[in-house]
């Protein structure tokens, strides 16, 4: 069965996506490091990444505000979980283990900060490119893998998970 999808490039208007990209890329942006990308994480895992809560468990950073353009152009009624995502720059493409956001059936969207080779990868193998300014949709109850990039210094997505 082949995963729901859908992509849609361009999705912030200019002026919007590049205040975004501005902000998220600044010394401003507040990175957190992480040593454990998901919960498959092996004590010899060289890989890490830094994230950023923008909105969890109804608190919300003061980089929320940043975000008003792309939430005011989703259907949502509730917020679960708004995390920014940076994957350092590694020698060689890491594929990250196979993990879900939440159990159960919620509504999810990746939006990609930077053009890089890193991908998301989808249960059944589906391979979605990183695309400045491009929202994929998916449904992330279900199985899918992140990676990291070689040929930007950092591979960079906020993730929204919302009903």
């Amino acid at each position: 069965m082949k995963d729901q999808y859908n992509i849609i490039d361009n999705f912030l208007s200019n002026e919007d996506f590049v205040n975004l990209k501005n902000f998220v890329t600044s010394s401003d942006m507040p990175w957190y490091y992480n040593e454990k990308i998901n919960s498959h994480y092996k004590k010899n895992d060289l890989t890490c990444y830094f994230t950023h809560n923008f909105f969890n468990n109804s608190n919300q950073s003061y980089c929320f505000k940043y975000l008003l353009p792309i939430l005011n152009k989703l259907d949502l009624k509730s917020l679960i979980r708004i995390k920014g995502n940076l994957y350092p720059r590694t020698n060689k493409i890491e594929i990250h283990k196979p993990h879900i956001d939440y159990i159960f059936p919620h509504k999810s969207c990746i939006f990609y900060i930077n053009t890089n080779n890193g991908k998301t990868i989808l249960e059944n193998g589906t391979q979605i490119e990183s695309i400045q300014n491009r929202m994929l949709f998916f449904e992330a109850s279900k199985l899918h893998n992140s990676t990291s990039t070689t040929d930007k210094k950092a591979r960079i997505n906020i993730n929204f998970n919302y009903f």
